[in-house]
């Protein structure tokens, strides 16, 4: 895959990412852009927060519905669906983090990645 095949795959995902959690009233959705930052983990990471256990299980469901209606893929890897604080998606060039608000501030993932560009989205 070239490079600018795999940044347009990883941009297209991202879209379909953030109108899965708009569908289900996320707050506070960030997209952050990791490609220029030396051994990033993944191109993006889409982050969002939740105000209940109900809404964070239906904002993974809606990314996932969203991002396979779009794209046609799968997670790699889901955690944190049981214990209802942050559920993570793993679409190996986009992650995304879907904390429950009480919770994000305490992970602080965006001080972490403080030299991406984040971009964030209006509710």
């Amino acid at each position: 895959m070239t490079k600018k095949k795999k940044k347009a795959d990883s941009e297209k995902l991202c879209k379909a990412i953030v109108h899965g959690m708009q569908e289900k009233k996320a707050s506070e959705i960030v997209v952050m852009d990791l490609r220029e930052i030396k051994n990033a983990v993944a191109d993006f990471f889409v982050i969002c927060s939740g105000s209940s256990d109900k809404q964070l299980d239906a904002i993974a469901g809606s990314v996932d519905d969203e991002v396979y209606k779009k794209i046609k893929e799968n997670p790699w890897q889901i955690e944190g669906r049981s214990n209802k604080e942050w559920v993570i998606l793993d679409y190996i060039t986009v992650v995304v983090h879907i904390f429950r608000k009480d919770k994000r501030g305490f992970y602080a993932i965006e001080r972490l990645w403080g030299d991406a560009q984040i971009t964030e989205i209006e509710d």
